[in-house]
């Protein structure tokens, strides 16, 4: 009698789009879990605020710098290796970070642990483009996108219940916890998505080579920073709007949270929905209307910063400029990844690095006048979507080495080199 049972390979394949998806966790768990236990580790290790807030931004450069570094990696060696690497690293350093006696030990430990966790990110994102193509490439952002989300929304409200339990140690242990079982996952499901045929060769050499190519293409560099320039404004707004809402607004840390977990709903709502727009209407249409609504968001911004304005438009300003954020995400990303099939993680990791990197210099800019105005988080807000729009033009007309790549639509699929697994 014929067994009925799935295989072992069919299992995997069903399980890898789920893990897929779980590695973008990486970013938004291993910044935001710990911050409600902020001023508790400043306290313990005796060091200055500015100092100890120093280990969020040393967290966001690896996670940056840790992309450019590991997609190249897994064009050349595939990516079930130098992801395993990386989540083992998160584990270790993690448990590092749990006993660090010095604020400079755990600097250095945040930014390797940032190093680890872009691994996670950067292969999630290719190995999405190994088997994904046309609309079920644009739908995984998406999903991609609506994940993330969700993670910026459980990270700090678990770490607040977290922390009325255990001290800001045992969340570091309980982030590695997360590795471990991420590490399992990756281990029982992650097969390699890079076939030995279709990875690169010919080392550091090749890598310039391959990022003199991408940088030439002027779809990929203006979706590029398109995204770098959306998250610049998203992390002005992750650093801005505590302030703006508690300081300014008076709202309760309880009724912060709600104003937070509204934004970020919308933001999974909207990056959902651009999946689906990308791929029946128009990828780049769908990306202009992302900006657009970013736009409307950061000049409510700067309106309130310039004259006194009710709460109400504020949070409508910032749900708006979240949800813009979102709605450009799927389609820039598709845009970046879809003609590069077989350097999907030097593609990927410039696109990443310029997400963080971007973001990490706009955030301290909202703090320049102080708690007390509005005005830095508009006219960051938007200049960052000023310059996001003016990189939207090269996605728009498009003039690169490879040409445009068409818009994934029913009405023409993606160029790619092999169809979805």
């Amino acid at each position: 009698m014929t067994s009925l049972a799935p295989s072992p390979v069919t299992v995997h394949r069903r399980l890898l789009p789920s893990l897929l998806l779980l590695l973008t966790v990486f970013g938004p768990i291993s910044m935001d879990l710990y911050l409600p236990a902020l001023p508790a580790l400043t306290s313990e290790l005796d060091a200055a605020t500015s100092v100890a807030q120093l280990t969020i931004t040393a967290c966001l450069l690896g996670l940056a710098v840790g992309q450019l570094v590991a997609g190249p990696l897994s064009d050349r060696y595939g990516r079930r290796g130098v992801l395993v690497i990386g989540v083992v690293a998160y584990v270790g350093v993690s448990l590092l970070c749990a006993i660090s006696p010095s604020v400079e030990l755990l600097i250095l430990a945040r930014l390797v642990q940032g190093l680890a966790g872009g691994v996670g990110i950067v292969i999630a994102q290719a190995a999405g483009r190994d088997i994904y193509s046309g609309g079920a490439l644009i739908r995984f952002y998406g999903r991609v996108t609506v994940v993330s989300g969700l993670a910026a929304v459980i990270g700090p409200m678990l770490g607040g219940v977290l922390s009325s339990v255990i001290d800001w140690r045992g969340l570091f242990v309980f982030l590695a916890g997360i590795g471990a079982g991420i590490l399992l996952a990756t281990l029982f499901a992650f097969d390699e998505t890079l076939p030995a045929d279709r990875r690169t060769s010919g080392g550091f050499a090749r890598t310039l080579v391959d990022y003199r190519a991408l940088l030439r293409d002027r779809t990929f560099v203006g979706a590029v920073l398109n995204q770098g320039f959306m998250y610049a404004a998203t992390f002005a707004y992750l650093a801005g709007a505590t302030y703006v809402l508690q300081e300014i607004y008076g709202l309760t840390p309880l009724q912060y949270a709600a104003a937070f977990g509204l934004n970020s709903a919308g933001f999974m709502v909207f990056g959902y929905l651009a999946g689906r727009t990308s791929e029946r209407w128009s990828v780049r249409g769908t990306l202009a209307v992302g900006v657009a609504l970013t736009g409307l968001g950061s000049l409510g911004l700067l309106a309130a910063g310039l004259t006194p304005m009710s709460l109400w438009v504020v949070i409508v300003s910032l749900f708006a400029l979240a949800g813009g954020v979102a709605v450009t995400s799927p389609p820039a990303t598709t845009l970046a990844l879809v003609g590069y099939p077989q350097i999907a993680g030097t593609a990927s990791s410039l696109l990443g690095t310029v997400r963080f990197g971007f973001g990490a210099v706009s955030a301290p800019l909202v703090g320049l006048a102080g708690a007390a105005s509005i005005l830095p988080l508009g006219l960051v807000t938007v200049a960052a979507t000023v310059l996001a729009a003016a990189a939207s033009l090269l996605v728009i007309a498009p003039r690169g080495t490879r040409g445009p790549a068409p818009d994934p639509t029913p009405a023409g699929e993606p160029r790619t080199l092999e169809n979805a697994h």
